[in-house]
């Protein structure tokens, strides 16, 4: 059990890009049917400090929000405008410093706006819980962090969502995930060629449609589609599954043609599982990215605003970027990860 915060402790945490699957990862499908996704962790990072309080209080701060906020060690949390960084202090000081309060500053912030679609909400939790295992010792491996990220998000502070983020965050790289029955998943990393890696990472565009947006509102239509079992949701779940699988070969084979039309044919099937994933700003920016050359995209994350990708021939990918960018949208390519999240004292 410790007292106090004596050294600063860093942690960065990956954003991803989900290739094929996402919405498999959500309950009650995964539960029932498995869920499955593909997708790439890349250089934007979700970062927390904690360093020591030399007021002897409890500070929060996310400087890329424009938040900071005291409380002194007995003081109620519930007030936090930072919900996930209460989430995170409370269960870590519950499960490993037998419920002790520590004063300490946590600082964040995020390469990504809120919304972005990039697993940036989940990825901060990671490294949060990343964080706090260094200060208290807590005995977490990748899986132990990812799994408890996903209940302090989830279950403790109620936040609708699946369960890919986490492990691309506590992982990294690229990852077939699997996400079975009572709460096992498994994370198999893809094994492909640097030549592959470059040609797939060289076809990248990412683009920033410049909206926001909160993605739990759509994650409650598709689940309560999928609690309905209505016939549309379901089918193109089991289409967004199966993807996931066409993605995985397509990028063993090195085919990213193929993978383009994998994306093309999920972004169909995603927006038929829940009302407002698209919207006429993402229609058009699709419809000029794919007048520009682009051999197929979707959107990343649950929709409705964020991050669109696409797939294109390398020598295309500047006039591409170039476009999008004419369009008043904020569009640059990409680097992957290999690595998942770290953490460093200094």
């Amino acid at each position: 059990m410790i007292e106090f915060v004596s050294r600063k402790i860093r942690a960065r945490a990956p954003l991803r890009l989900g290739f094929a699957g996402g919405g498999t990862d959500l309950s009650p499908y995964c539960d029932t049917f498995g869920g499955a996704v593909l997708n790439v962790t890349i250089d934007r990072f979700a970062f927390a400090s904690i360093l020591p309080s030399e007021s002897g209080k409890i500070v929060f701060a996310g400087d890329d929000m424009g938040i900071a906020e005291s409380f002194d060690l007995d003081d109620s949390l519930e007030t936090s405008e930072l919900a996930l960084h209460k989430g995170v202090y409370l269960r870590m000081i519950r499960d490993y410093n037998g419920g002790k309060r520590v004063p300490m500053v946590v600082k964040t912030t995020v390469d990504a706006p809120p919304g972005s679609g990039l697993g940036s909400s989940s990825a901060l939790v990671v490294a949060l819980v990343e964080a706090f295992r260094i200060v208290l010792g807590a005995p977490l491996g990748p899986y132990d962090v990812a799994r408890l990220a996903f209940e302090i998000e989830r279950v403790d502070l109620g936040m609708a969502g699946g369960r890919q983020d986490q492990y691309a965050a506590a992982f990294g790289g690229i990852n077939f995930i699997e996400f079975l029955a009572q709460d096992r998943v498994i994370v198999n990393p893809m094994r492909v060629s640097d030549a592959v890696k470059n040609e797939l990472e060289s076809s990248l565009v990412v683009c920033f449609s410049g909206r926001s947006r909160k993605s739990a509102d759509i994650i409650s239509l598709q689940t309560a589609g999928l609690n309905a079992k209505t016939e549309k949701t379901m089918d193109a779940m089991h289409q967004l599954k199966a993807d996931a699988v066409e993605m995985k070969s397509a990028l063993l084979r090195g085919d990213v043609e193929e993978m383009a039309d994998v994306l093309n044919r999920s972004w169909i099937a995603k927006k038929s599982t829940a009302q407002g994933i698209s919207n006429d700003r993402i229609d058009d920016l699709f419809d000029l990215a794919m007048r520009g050359g682009a051999l197929g995209g979707k959107v990343s994350g649950a929709g409705g605003g964020g991050f669109l990708f696409f797939l294109v021939h390398p020598e295309h990918r500047y006039s591409l970027v170039s476009s999008l960018n004419a369009e008043g949208a904020v569009a640059s390519p990409v680097k992957f990860t290999e690595r998942g999240c770290e953490t460093w004292a200094f």
